[in-house]
């Protein structure tokens, strides 16, 4: 289907209001703001954060940045407390208390940290389970509300607080987890990996699928931090784009276990393109230290290639 995005935004109101206390430069808020917007107009939503910078900065008593009901719950249980609504929502329809025409959709939002590390059981639990939900993790690679510590988000050879790059280590010396092909193994009916603030066609569509696909949906979507990542706040755009445009995270979705890339740079940038703006990378810029870039490029390549191969494999 085409959006006119610019009618979209014009005749849909913001469920992610302005005034919250976000950083200048953060990829989270315009993530939040325009899978709101794929919300039909007349459905209500019911919505839990877990602790984290979102919620934190979002959600201070007794103002809210969210129209839709919102509720703050712990870091790790974000998925079990939107499963226990949507569940409770059912019950009362089947009870009567509740007319059957109420429409109302269950999104939980959390960062890497609350998705990736500590809240994985909690989610991956209401994924088997099957609840009618869509769970957001918007990715800023890691703990940045708590002082910026590695999560298993974080890229290899990233300079985070719990793993400084220094004569000892450089940096993070594990690989980032690949939470998104974890979830797909769940069997769920939808999951996709998009990116916020210069391709809203790309996250708006999935978004729209994932609340409106029966089941459980994944969505996880690339949000840069200025304080973690060492960037510019007015270069978040350009972040973004060298993200997708290296392949370091690619825009792909999986729908009942087929994978569609959709989009596939004409020509791939060097992912030292990516690297080379992020003070957390400064390090892998020294004399001597070509082989991380190297290193770093490989599993690129490599996790790219799986990408393909997975599209063609499951749309035999």
């Amino acid at each position: 289907m085409a959006y006119n995005l610019k009618e979209i935004i014009a005749q849909k109101p913001s469920r992610f209001t302005a005034g919250h206390r976000m950083c200048a430069g953060c990829g989270a808020p315009p993530v939040a703001r325009m899978i709101l917007r794929a919300l039909k107009p007349d459905d209500h939503a019911v919505i839990a954060g877990a602790t984290g910078c979102m919620e934190v900065s979002t959600f201070i008593y007794p103002y809210t940045s969210w129209t839709d009901s919102f509720i703050h719950t712990a870091f790790e249980c974000a998925a079990a407390t939107e499963s226990g609504v949507e569940a409770a929502y059912k019950a009362m329809k089947r009870t009567g208390k509740l007319p059957e025409d109420v429409n109302t959709k269950f999104i939980a939002f959390g960062g890497d940290g609350g998705t990736y590390d500590i809240g994985l059981q909690s989610l991956s639990g209401a994924m088997e389970r099957g609840h009618d939900m869509v769970y957001v993790c918007y990715d800023n690679g890691a703990y940045m509300n708590t002082g910026i510590q590695r999560s298993s988000a974080t890229p290899k050879f990233a300079d985070t607080t719990t793993t400084p790059a220094g004569s000892k280590i450089p940096g993070k010396m594990q690989s980032r987890k690949d939470l998104t092909k974890i979830l797909v193994a769940h069997h769920i009916p939808y999951a996709a990996q998009s990116i916020g603030i210069n391709n809203f066609k790309d996250l708006y569509e999935k978004a729209e699928k994932a609340i409106y696909t029966p089941g459980p949906s994944f969505l996880n979507v690339l949000a840069p931090c200025p304080r973690g990542w060492g960037y510019n706040t007015e270069d978040l755009m350009t972040i973004n784009k060298l993200a997708v445009e290296t392949c370091y995270w690619p825009l792909y979705e999986v729908v009942d276990g087929r994978y569609i890339i959709n989009y596939k740079p004409k020509t791939r940038l060097p992912i030292e393109e990516f690297l080379k703006p992020q003070k957390r990378f400064k390090h892998m810029f020294k004399p001597g230290n070509e082989w991380m870039i190297e290193e770093f490029q490989k599993e690129v390549d490599a996790r790219w290639q799986e990408l393909i191969d997975l599209e063609e494999i499951t749309n035999k």
